[in-house]
């Protein structure tokens, strides 16, 4: 079992990342804002399931395959880099509802999870970062490695978790207002899909 002041250091350290906006906050935000609490929420939590992925892939080694295959690499960013290129086009070109007032939204939660578990098990940088960075606070003093790599990934989904729902209430609150404006209305799925073209372009020029 991991001991107090190791778990105090990557406690602190995993704060520190989550709550540093980053790709995971800003499709948060995005979702939240255009579609409502309940989908950044959903948005949030695809987002642990991806995590949850990748601990168990770090666990059993298989994230050590995409970190020593350049073309396994390569595939995985492209494939997830694409994805979301997809999402963003779809997100721009849809028309948005006519009546500001029926309160559709523009996505349900469960399709925002889909599409969001399905995005962060594409990122090969996602699994490389859990490889790097996981075994750091791995002691074999402590017993089992295995368990050890299996605590500290449920605490970052945890604690990443936490953070996605904070910043989802926060930007639904908002989005509730401003999706009463139609000009917000309007252009609010244009927004959403650029940030999400942005996002994939940004993983396909990533490097290992």
């Amino acid at each position: 079992m991991i001991d107090l002041s190791t778990a105090i250091a990557y406690i602190a350290v995993v704060l520190g990342f989550v709550f540093i906006p980053g790709p995971a906050t800003l499709l948060t935000i995005a979702r939240a804002t255009s579609s409502g609490t309940r989908v950044g929420i959903a948005t949030g939590a695809g987002i642990a399931a991806g995590d949850v992925f990748h601990t168990v892939m770090a666990m059993v080694g298989i994230s050590a395959i995409i970190a020593t295959s350049a073309t396994l690499f390569g595939i995985v960013k492209y494939i997830g880099a694409a994805y979301l290129v997809y999402l963003g086009i779809r997100a721009i070109i849809e028309k948005a509802p006519t009546d500001p007032t029926a309160g559709a939204l523009a996505i349900s939660a469960g399709t925002a999870f889909r599409q969001v578990v399905l995005t962060e098990v594409l990122n090969p940088k996602t699994a490389l970062f859990f490889l790097a960075f996981l075994p750091q606070f791995v002691r074999p003093e402590n017993g089992s490695a295995m368990v050890q790599l299996a605590v500290l990934g449920i605490i970052f989904v945890m604690l990443g978790l936490f953070s996605t729902v904070v910043f989802a209430v926060s930007a639904g609150r908002l989005g509730g207002f401003l999706r009463r404006n139609p000009t917000v209305l309007k252009w609010q799925g244009k927004v959403v899909g650029g940030i999400y073209c942005a996002l994939g372009v940004r993983l396909a020029l990533q490097q290992r």
